[in-house]
């Protein structure tokens, strides 16, 4: 079953420094980590290392796959194809992505909703961009005042962009669920 996924969109590509920075994190937060490629990752991350105490009855690392993409580092033909069917998103967060990062987990359960909104919100301390969530339509009451929100949509589909502490935010609200 796969689960929740989340994008960070980015207004340039990411140095190689950074990228090492942020494999750096992911090798210590993990249990399990290959790199498929520089910048594509597949893991198995630790709740603790996001600060997660309550792993909601499942035990164990939860698998994920963090992938950066775009011109130069690769999987160019999925960032324009994710890119295709959005709208300008220019003058909702400032910038048109060169770049993005997707956060995948490979699992539905609760923790796992958790672990990817917690992990993107780490992701982006490493690297920077927007947080790009699309959400349920009963969902933008809770997210449009949370601090950290600097756009929400309704068209085509409801979405929020934000910054980590957004993400962080969001997390903490009652019933929190990701848009699978």
């Amino acid at each position: 079953m796969s689960g929740p996924v989340l994008v960070i969109e980015l207004a340039e590509a990411v140095s190689l420094a950074v990228i090492q920075r942020l494999r750096e994190f992911l090798v210590r937060s993990s249990a399990r980590f290959e790199e498929n490629r520089v910048g594509e990752y597949d893991l198995n991350i630790h709740g603790a290392s996001l600060g997660i105490t309550d792993s909601r009855g499942v035990d164990g690392p939860r698998p994920v796959l963090v992938s950066l993409m775009g011109p130069g580092i690769g999987d160019e033909a999925i960032f324009e194809a994710e890119h295709a069917d959005e709208v300008d998103q220019a003058p909702l967060i400032g910038f048109t992505p060169t770049h993005a990062v997707d956060v995948i987990a490979f699992c539905n359960s609760p923790v796992d909703h958790v672990v990817t909104v917690l992990l993107t919100a780490a992701v982006m301390d490493v690297i920077g961009g927007i947080a790009n969530a699309e959400l349920r339509e009963d969902q933008l009451p809770i997210v449009a005042d949370l601090p950290g929100i600097v756009a929400t949509m309704t068209e085509p589909w409801p979405a929020a962009y934000g910054s980590a502490e957004f993400l962080r935010a969001w997390a903490q609200q009652p019933g929190f669920r990701l848009l699978k």
